[in-house]
Parts: C-alpha cells; sequence; structure tokens
C-alpha cells in the first residue's frame, strides 16, 4: 500500500462567478467526506478553481483501502439447529449466502442468548476503483438551481464540461465524466495560453498553472487582488472601497487578475456618493476611491485579466464603459429633484404592498401613525417622527431607486434634504431600513429607531393578520429577519419599550384589513420572543440560559436582554447548579401540591414555622427580600445564590409533608415564596449542569 497525490479538475466554460466559491466548496467537502466514509487516509486536501475550472488536490492519499473483518451474525442457535443437532433451512441458507459450510461458523454469547457468527475479511477496494463514484456523488450534489445541456450530450451540468482530469500520482485514471474521458491536460489562461497544458502530476499542478497565467488558489488571487488595489489607492493617496462581497466575486471572474487605475468627469461627483458607489460596485464590478477624509473621487480601480501590452487602451475602454452608467444616474438625480419626495407619496398609492393589505400609501399612512406613537412612548419628537414615517417610502418612486434599487432609503434622505425636510427626518428616512443584515448599522436617533420600528411592526402584523406566517425554510416576506432587526434596535438602543403594546398599535392601524383580537397580538409577540434564541445563540450564549428566561416571558425587550445577562453571569457561580436543582425539585412539589388542590397562604405564617432549618430560611429569605427590590438582577442573583445554605438545610432537616396540615401548607408557602423570589427574574430550575 502506497500514498499518492491525486488531482481531479473539471475544464469548463465561464462559471457564475457568484456561485463560484460555493460549488468549489461543495465539490470538495463532498470528495473529503467519501473518502472519510471509506475509510482513505490522506494528509490534506485542497479546493482550487478559476472561473474555467473546479479542481480537488489531495496530498497523500492512501491508495486502496485496508482489508477488515466483517462479522455477519446469523440465526440463534436456539432456532439454527433443530431437536435432532441438524441444522435448519435457515441455518443453512445463512451459510450458504456467505459461501461457508455450517461447521466454519462460530458461535457469539451475548446476554440474550448465542448466535452463529461468519467473520468474513472483506477486501480493500483502490482509489482508482472508487473515485468514478466519488465524483459522479459530488456532482450530484453540487447547488446547481438550473443545469444545462450542450451539443449533442444528454448530460447536464451548469456550464460546459470540455476537459476532465483525473491524475492518481503521475498516472492517469481512467473514467469517464459527464461522458468526457479523463486525461492529464487542461486549459491555460484563454488568451495568454490558449492550448492544452499537460500535468505532470498533482503536486506540479498549481505551479504549472500558474506558468499557464492562472492562479487556480482562490484566496491566493484574491490576496493578489487586494494587495493591487491597496497599492494603487495608496498611490493615490486614497482609501479604496472594497467588501469582501465584491472581492470575491472578481477574484471569481479572473484567471491572471492585474488592476488599473480609471477615472471619470468631475461633474458625475455632483451625484450623492452612494449612487455613484453603487453603479461602479454592483453594475461595473470596479472598487471606488475615496479622499482620506471620506469624499468620494473622480476615480476608481478596476480588476482586467490580463497584462496589455497598452494598458492606455485598456483604461480607456473602461472609462467609457462607466461614463454612460454615471450619465444616467445623474440624469435621474437632477430630474427626481423636479418632484418634492411629498408629491411621491400620492404615487405609493398606486403601488401594491400585498393585494390583502392595500398599497404602499396605506403603509405610509400606517407607519407615520405607528413612528408617532413609539416616539411619543419615548418622550422623542412625535412630529418628526410622523413625518419621517409618511416619507419613508417616497423614493420608491424616484428614477434613481427603479433604476438602481439598491440606494433606496439613501436618495430618500437627499432628496428630503433638498426639499428642505428637518435632518431628524432627513436621516430617519435613510436609517428606517437599518439593520438590513446581521451586524449592519442601527439607526442613530431616537426618531430614527422608531420609523425603523414603525416598519418592521406593520409588516410583522400584516403579514401575520392574513395568516402567511413563515414555514419551515420558507418566509417570503422576510418576516424572522425583520424580527431580529426589531429586537436589535430595541436591546442595543436600550429603549423601554413592550412588545405586547408595540404589536397591539401596529395591529390596529390595520383597521377592518385584518382582524384584531388579542390571540393575533400574542401569536406576534410569542414570534418576537422565539427570535431571541437566534439573536443570543449567534453571542454564544447557552440554550438553557435563553429557556430560563423566556419560560417568563418578559416582553420588554430590553428587559429580556438584562434578565439573560444576569443569569448567564449567574451560571457560572459555583451555587448555581445546586440552586438550579433545588428550585427543580421546589418546582415539582408545589405543581403536586397544586394538583392535589393545596391551597395556599398569602404569606408565611412565622408562628407556624417549628424547625429550626424552616425558620433560618424564612429569616434569611425575609432579609434578602428588604434589599432585592432595589437590585438589578446581576445583584438579585446573587443575593439569592447567597441562600443555598439554608435551603440545603432545609431540604435536609425539615419534612415538607407534616402531618399538621397548616404546618405542612405553611411549608409550602413558604418554598412558593422561596420560588417566587427567583421566577421574579428567571426560571432557573431549567438551567443545566
Amino acid at each position: 500500500m502506497s500514498n499518492q497525490d491525486l488531482l481531479i479538475e473539471l475544464g469548463t466554460e465561464e462559471l457564475p462567478p457568484k456561485a463560484l466559491h460555493s460549488l468549489s466548496a461543495s465539490f470538495t467537502a463532498s470528495i473529503e467526506q467519501q473518502l472519510k466514509d471509506s475509510e482513505l487516509a490522506f494528509t490534506s486536501i485542497k479546493g482550487l478553481n478559476s472561473p474555467r475550472r473546479l479542481a480537488v488536490l489531495v496530498e497523500g492519499l492512501q491508495s486502496e483501502q485496508a482489508d477488515k473483518i466483517v462479522e455477519k451474525r446469523g440465526p440463534a442457535v436456539s432456532v439454527a439447529f433443530g431437536a435432532d443437532g441438524q441444522p435448519t433451512k435457515a441455518a443453512l441458507g445463512w451459510a450458504r449466502g456467505n459461501g461457508i459450510e455450517i461447521e466454519q461458523a462460530e458461535r457469539l454469547s451475548t446476554d440474550k442468548g448465542e448466535w452463529l457468527l461468519h467473520k468474513a475479511t472483506e477486501k480493500g477496494q483502490s482509489v482508482t476503483t472508487l473515485l468514478q463514484g466519488f465524483i459522479d456523488k459530488a456532482l450530484k450534489q453540487l447547488p446547481i438551481p438550473r443545469p444545462m445541456r450542450w451539443g449533442n450530450s444528454s448530460h447536464s451540468f451548469i456550464r460546459p464540461v470540455h476537459q476532465v482530469t483525473v491524475l492518481f500520482g503521475t498516472d492517469v485514471v481512467d473514467l469517464e465524466v459527464l461522458g468526457i474521458k479523463s486525461s492529464n491536460q487542461v486549459t491555460g489562461h484563454r488568451f495568454y495560453h490558449p492550448e492544452l497544458v499537460t500535468i505532470e502530476s498533482p503536486a506540479r499542478y498549481i505551479e504549472q498553472m500558474a506558468d499557464a497565467h492562472v492562479l487556480v488558489d482562490f484566496e491566493q488571487r484574491k490576496a493578489v487582488i487586494r494587495e493591487q488595489i491597496e497599492e494603487l489607492a495608496e498611490q493615490e493617496q486614497a482609501n479604496p472601497i472594497m467588501d469582501e462581497a465584491l472581492l470575491d466575486e472578481v477574484a471569481s471572474l479572473v484567471e491572471w487578475p492585474v488592476a488599473h487605475v480609471a477615472s471619470f468627469e468631475q461633474g458625475f461627483l455632483a451625484v450623492p456618493k452612494e449612487a455613484l458607489i453603487y453603479t461602479m460596485k454592483d453594475d461595473q464590478r470596479y472598487f471606488p476611491l475615496q479622499a482620506r477624509n471620506g469624499e468620494l473621487l473622480s476615480r476608481f480601480v478596476f480588476i482586467s485579466n490580463i497584462e496589455s501590452k497598452d494598458p492606455a487602451q485598456v483604461i480607456s475602454g473602461n472609462e467609457k464603459v462607466v461614463r454612460p452608467r454615471l450619465a444616467d444616474a445623474q440624469f435621474f438625480f437632477t430630474t427626481d429633484q423636479k418632484t418634492p419626495l411629498s408629491d411621491r407619496v400620492k404615487a405609493l398609492h398606486s403601488v401594491l404592498f400585498q393585494k390583502q393589505l392595500g398599497t404602499l400609501g396605506d403603509k405610509a399612512d400606517r407607519m407615520s401613525a405607528l413612528a408617532g406613537d413609539i416616539a411619543a412612548q419615548l418622550n422623542d419628537d412625535v412630529s418628526a417622527a410622523q413625518r419621517a414615517g409618511l416619507l419613508a417610502k417616497a423614493d420608491l418612486m424616484s428614477n434613481m431607486v427603479m433604476e438602481f434599487p439598491e440606494v433606496q432609503g439613501v436618495m430618500g434622505m437627499h432628496y428630503a434634504r433638498i426639499d428642505g425636510e428637518p435632518e431628524l427626518v432627513a436621516e430617519a428616512i435613510e436609517a428606517h431600513y437599518h439593520p438590513r443584515f446581521a451586524g449592519d448599522t442601527l439607526p442613530e436617533s431616537t426618531v430614527g429607531c422608531a420609523v425603523a420600528l414603525a416598519d418592521k411592526l406593520d409588516t410583522l402584523a400584516g403579514i401575520f393578520g392574513i395568516g402567511q406566517t413563515p414555514k419551515g425554510d420558507r418566509d417570503p416576506f422576510a418576516l424572522r429577519r425583520a424580527a431580529i432587526g426589531l429586537l436589535r434596535i430595541l436591546v442595543e438602543k436600550a429603549l423601554p419599550l413592550d412588545l405586547t403594546r408595540l404589536v397591539q398599535s401596529a395591529v390596529t392601524q390595520y383597521g377592518d384589513k385584518i382582524t384584531a383580537t388579542p390571540e393575533l397580538v400574542t401569536q406576534i409577540v410569542d414570534f418576537l420572543l422565539g427570535r431571541f434564541r437566534a439573536y443570543y445563540e449567534e453571542q454564544g450564549v447557552p440554550v438553557d440560559v435563553i429557556q430560563a428566561v423566556l419560560a417568563r416571558r418578559p416582553t420588554v425587550a430590553y428587559d429580556f436582554d438584562q434578565r439573560v445577562q444576569a443569569v448567564r453571569s449567574f451560571k457560572l457561580n459555583p451555587q448555581a447548579e445546586a440552586l438550579a436543582a433545588a428550585n427543580k425539585r421546589v418546582g415539582n412539589i408545589l405543581t403536586k401540591a397544586e394538583a392535589e388542590g393545596t391551597q395556599l397562604g398569602a404569606k408565611v405564617n412565622a408562628d407556624l414555622l417549628q424547625e429550626d432549618a424552616e425558620k433560618a430560611l424564612y429569616q434569611a429569605l425575609e432579609a434578602a427580600k428588604q434589599e432585592l427590590s432595589a437590585d438589578g438582577y446581576n445583584a438579585a442573583l446573587s443575593r439569592l445564590a447567597a441562600l443555598r445554605t439554608p435551603i440545603d438545610a432545609f431540604f435536609d432537616e425539615v419534612m415538607v409533608n407534616a402531618d399538621d396540615t397548616e404546618v405542612r401548607n405553611n411549608r409550602l408557602t413558604l418554598l412558593a415564596d422561596l420560588r417566587g423570589q427567583f421566577l421574579n427574574i428567571a426560571d432557573i430550575s431549567l438551567l443545566q449542569a
């Protein structure tokens, strides 16, 4: 048995850039898992790719599986032989199926009896034999929504495949993949190396591809692009505007990246920079440059796939391409200014929000009223919140946003400023979409928070009101994202707003479009509370901590967070495990007493306390209660944790179910009082060790 390197490469036409990374990761993961499942050891595995290939490189791969002993259990001895000691048909059939005589069978003794057993040696298969199945399975598992066919082939893939390379060591593995015979030849760069490259061995693959002007390591290509952009930006004394998603996409578009700086006319800078940035990044895959002070420059970096002998021509060509797009943005911006945002609100009434819930104009009216209500609860500027809520969606009717949807909200802010709206209103219009994704910023002002909350609450109330709740993976109205965003605003901005009141207000705004029942409000609030689990799990909060707080159903999100943080800290207390167990025990005792119809007293009768341990617990609890009301949740749980000793002594020395009914009920009342103090914060009986 030996170890060799393995190379698998599918040479294709240009793969979709936004899918390349996920395709490569899936292909590699499937091959890796199949190798592990087949018990084939290897040193390392790496996914490689470029716009025209998917590849996997495995180093130090075991050439064949080890032989292994497989135990094949037969029928029980009691049924394998008859009363005369002769083998039954079942036993003979089993032996025949295993290629042995019945006399060759071994015996397996267990606590349930004795069984016939055959230990067979299963010969390990070679990698070259298994590879066909591995590759076929990996291709079937690729996330390809719409495969295509090409030529006269009956095979389908995301793009036409032209070469298949499978090398184990220096030998070509004879396979057929998607109707193409395997070889050791791959395509080089389309322009620099149009002829095929003969790969000498998997170990030389990366090097030979680089010689053919193809960087097959995605991370290397991405690093080269980042380095080139930063170097050119430094020469321009500017900062590049680049994000990981754009870098990933550009790295998926080129095999041999070469960066250049180009420019556009200064006059375009009169357009809000967000629209220009969007045009350059999303339409052209360019990297805009901005001055050290944050102002956008009339220059950008783009990535070419060749080292041109005349780079000026390449630069000029890209400048010609971007100019019409920037001119469009300039035209839209100029034209839009002729119509104030307030006039565009009327046009919102011609656009459907949802057929059962009315138009975007209806939504704007509801948002205005709801934002004003929220601002009033926060003692902030009600009129500004109402105005921002009314205008928040108006820019959807502008030419700029219709052409460049990604700048919605941002353009509303700019147009509001041009119209002379208060700055607080303008900022709130932009902020109301936040947070748009995990880790996104939150609205800065309270008015911005009010409008953002109103938008999300309105959508939640309406969609729940018509019964289109998220089911499984289906969430067409992104209600889960809206709920998480809403909770983030409430928690991270420390807003003392009650979810029940917020939802009730949102439901009321719909009038007769939905049936405003207490059950609907409860359903929506429960949905929001349920999102806390995902919110906190991302922060590494243990599930049992979240459940302990959820059990008490606090509906003020900021208060919910304070409890979670307190219980999270409490769980680290050395007393926590014992106190959680004690709370669980108390809960079980009280549940049983309730089931038996026991009526507890309103408060503990100190005169009925008999045992020293119950008196000590009562006194300790009363002393703690004097200070609990003034404590925060952290301090309160610390004080309650100090009760562990009298609690343990109570259970060691006191019989709760005393013969005297009054004494028994008084002890139950003491336990209920004790548990109630913990339940004021969370149900810590749900905490796990």
